[in-house]
């Protein structure tokens, strides 16, 4: 667990998931899903059990390949990070993570902090090699973020995305932990 001052005086706490935290964050997926389009899913997409929540945080904690954070203020949940790898012994090394901020505390830094936990981590971690990422084309913001803390553009996906009846490319990003 790490704590922060934010932008805005407030207090934030990153920490590692826990099982009890299921129901707060299947009610913080569908708001975070209802506020922007930039993710890789809609609202009522990400449909799961609270038991199904509870289990996926389970794995996550006893894996040392896998990690899930959420960002607090206040008590609630207000940005989450998910990072997920493979147990395959050829690809375990590598993973692909997804991150979103409820809208009203954009610009705070809480992404910021969110993914610089994560390369902490992963350093940390001795397994992980290789941090994954895709963002919509035309998400500057994260992209910007992304770039700052290193992570490299490693190729365009065409019509990665459709949303409606409009098609979005994506970029693909990377970051080498040696």
């Amino acid at each position: 667990m790490r704590s922060f001052e934010l932008r805005n005086g407030k207090n934030l706490i990153i920490r590692e998931a826990k099982q009890e935290d299921s129901l707060e964050y299947i009610n913080y997926i569908n708001q975070v899903a209802d506020e922007t389009n930039f993710l890789t899913f809609g609202v009522g997409e990400l449909l799961t059990a609270q038991v199904e929540q509870e289990s996926m945080i389970k794995n996550s904690a006893k894996s040392d390949n896998r990690l899930m954070i959420f960002a607090i203020v206040d008590g609630k949940i207000v940005g989450n990070l998910n990072f997920r790898s493979s147990d395959r012994p050829r690809i375990r090394h590598t993973g692909e993570f997804g991150i979103t901020v409820l809208t009203e505390f954009w610009g705070f830094g809480i992404g910021s902090h969110l993914v610089s936990y994560l390369i902490k981590w992963a350093k940390e971690s001795k397994i992980i090699r290789k941090i994954n990422l895709e963002v919509r084309i035309d998400n500057r913001r994260a992209i910007e973020l992304y770039s700052r803390l290193g992570f490299v553009e490693e190729g365009v996906i065409k019509r990665k995305f459709l949303i409606g009846d409009q098609f979005y490319s994506a970029i693909y990003m990377g970051m080498e932990i040696d």
